[in-house]
């Protein structure tokens, strides 16, 4: 059983999600809020920042759920552990060509309740097909 059924076999690709890919910094952070697109994928809200031109280095991600509804940090953590696990076998979505358009991803829970893995999974996966496209 292959660990993402839909993906293509023509591309190659590591399910690993290193600390390299990880949107940590304040600068980047700010600025994604402040000049990035966004869009809705409810529960999922994607802000993004494109390349002037497409690179080789894949995106740096931000995960994000909100304290406002979620007041457990087990409840939070859970989420985000899903929406990780979501992004790190679906991530070969932003990849064409051996490229990437996008230089910065947030994805934001907004939903007010938790909802299971499959739905996150499947709306994940339309944003970042969206996100390609657009």
């Amino acid at each position: 059983m292959s660990a993402a059924p839909n993906r293509p076999e023509n591309i190659t690709t590591s399910y690993n999600f290193p600390k390299e890919e990880r949107l940590c910094s304040k600068k980047l952070i700010t600025e994604l809020f402040a000049k990035g697109s966004s869009f809705n994928m409810y529960p999922l809200r994607f802000v993004l920042i494109r390349h002037p031109q497409p690179e080789v280095s894949p995106p740096q991600v931000l995960i994000s759920v909100s304290k406002k509804y979620f007041k457990k940090a087990v409840d939070r953590n859970r989420l985000k552990r899903q929406m990780r696990e979501a992004y790190r076998l679906n991530r070969y979505i932003l990849q064409a060509n051996g490229q990437f358009a996008i230089q910065v991803l947030g994805i934001i829970y907004i939903g007010k309740e938790k909802s299971p893995f499959n739905l996150i999974r499947k709306k994940l996966n339309l944003g970042l097909e969206r996100s390609v496209i657009e």
